[in-house]
């Protein structure tokens, strides 16, 4: 893969230009809107939710922003993902070239907007007094396996989309029953420890999780966390770098 990606970089290259020039055409603000979008959703978030869940809570406003930094990568590079290969059907239908390409330049486009949305995210840490330690070195780990979690989805999520069209409403409503599960403007604490448990079982709520306990509470998430981290994007990116190495021939009847 690594041979193929130096054989293509100049394709590479342009394709993430392409997308990130397309993402803000005939913007007034352009960029700016990688670091305004996310800022205006914290805002309305804050205002509705801080009356129900921040009242007692020390550092909402940076519990709340872990939570949406987190879920607004994922959602923005998952949707935009799944509309890779459709979008660039008329290229590899003429020309032999990788396809999950066309994936990797979606995904380098929206880690360059949570790139920006990060560093807007640790200055509303120090405006919230959160002490940073040397713990926060830690947070390379669950951003890297963000990043292959989500390459993972957006494997399966274009590949089936090529067939069945359905997957992108589907997916939509999905998103929205998992943001409401992913604890991003609330604490799980009141719940019972097999109800705790369960949010376990969704991914994006460990990277939420690790996140917080780093930057808000400065401890280190137990070993086992990392293996269920790592285990969910190991079965995440090998189902989907298994569809396209099954289906890869048969995407070009269905474009």
């Amino acid at each position: 893969m690594v041979d193929k990606l130096k054989k293509y970089q100049f394709l590479f290259e342009e394709l993430v230009k392409r997308d990130f020039k397309k993402k803000y055409k005939r913007t007034v603000l352009g960029m700016a809107w990688s670091v305004l979008s996310p800022l205006l959703t914290l805002l309305v978030m804050k205002m509705v939710f801080t009356q129900f869940f921040g009242r007692t809570m020390d550092h909402y406003t940076t519990y709340l922003f872990c939570g949406n930094l987190i879920f607004s990568f994922f959602s923005e590079s998952t949707s935009q993902g799944m509309q890779s290969l459709m979008d660039n059907a008329s290229i590899f239908s003429k020309v032999n070239v990788p396809k999950y390409l066309f994936l990797f330049s979606k995904n380098v486009q929206t880690l360059i907007n949570f790139g920006l949305s990060l560093c807007v995210f640790f200055l509303f840490c120090v405006i919230d007094d959160i002490t940073f330690t040397w713990k926060l070195i830690l947070l390379v780990y669950p951003i890297v396996c963000l990043i292959l979690f989500n390459i993972g989805v957006g494997l399966i999520l274009s590949a089936l989309f090529v067939f069945f069209r359905d997957i992108q409403y589907l997916w939509s409503v999905f998103t929205m029953l998992l943001m409401y599960m992913s604890a991003i403007f609330y604490t799980i604490d009141s719940y019972d420890y097999t109800v705790q448990c369960a949010f376990l079982l969704n991914p994006v709520y460990l990277f939420i999780r690790y996140f917080r306990k780093i930057v808000i509470d400065a401890t280190i998430p137990t070993v086992w966390f990392h293996l269920l981290m790592l285990a969910d994007v190991i079965i995440v990116l090998g189902i989907g770098c298994w569809m396209y190495k099954k289906y890869n021939t048969r995407f070009l009847y269905y474009v």
